[in-house]
């Protein structure tokens, strides 16, 4: 079946399913949102980011939270992916400001008797449901595994690399080859995704307040 050509027309087959159609409108609309999105970044943080960077975490989030876009039609859909932009850029500037002032306690470092995956569990804001925490944490651990597993690739690699294995972020963007702030909202994004997965495995986790 061939792919329809007009935005409004690629819209309604993405949101049918369409993963071809929502491509194709991706690639018809992203130009205007890296229009507004470019002269957002500062000049003192464009040798970490640029907008190539924010649009391809972006289209990512676009393709996942398809589902999020209610209604409004192309333009519509244009300022909720401008939204999705402005996002991912404000997550970057943060952490690339943080990242002159480094607080140790941001990043996933077990203390005595703890490991990476209990550390990134707590920090995620998680909280175990069933009162045997001790007895169910390495059961537990293996579902965050599993939930790392759900993950699209590029997020599930940033969080072994930056919060389990602890490397830092330049050894992280070398690694991935993409720059420190890319590395800093694709981290923001798969904490998202990795809270709302474990969130969703009532039997160990509940979202904390």
């Amino acid at each position: 079946m061939p792919i329809p050509a007009h935005p409004e027309d690629l819209l309604a087959a993405a949101r049918k399913g369409d993963r071809a159609a929502l491509v194709s409108l991706l690639e018809q609309v992203g130009p205007t949102v890296r229009h507004r999105i470019e002269p957002k970044i500062g000049k003192s943080i464009r040798s970490s980011i640029d907008a190539d960077d924010v649009m391809q975490v972006t289209y990512l989030e676009a393709v996942l939270k398809l589902g999020s876009f209610t209604s409004g039609g192309i333009e519509g859909f244009i300022a909720w992916l401008t939204r999705l932009a402005e996002n991912n850029l404000v997550d970057a500037v943060r952490a690339l400001e943080a990242a002159k002032r480094p607080d140790p306690k941001k990043r996933i470092r077990p203390g005595p008797g703890q490991d990476t995956h209990g550390v990134l569990i707590d920090a995620l804001g998680m909280t175990y449901t069933t009162p045997s925490v001790v007895a169910k944490r390495h059961e537990a651990n293996g579902f965050l595994e599993d939930a790392l597993g759900r993950l699209p690739p590029a997020y599930a690699k940033v969080i072994r690399l930056y919060d389990l294995a602890g490397k830092p972020i330049e050894e992280v963007a070398a690694e991935m080859d993409k720059s420190q702030g890319a590395v800093y909202m694709l981290r923001a994004r798969a904490h998202e995704r990795l809270k709302e997965t474990l969130g969703s495995e009532s039997r160990f986790f509940s979202v904390g307040g």
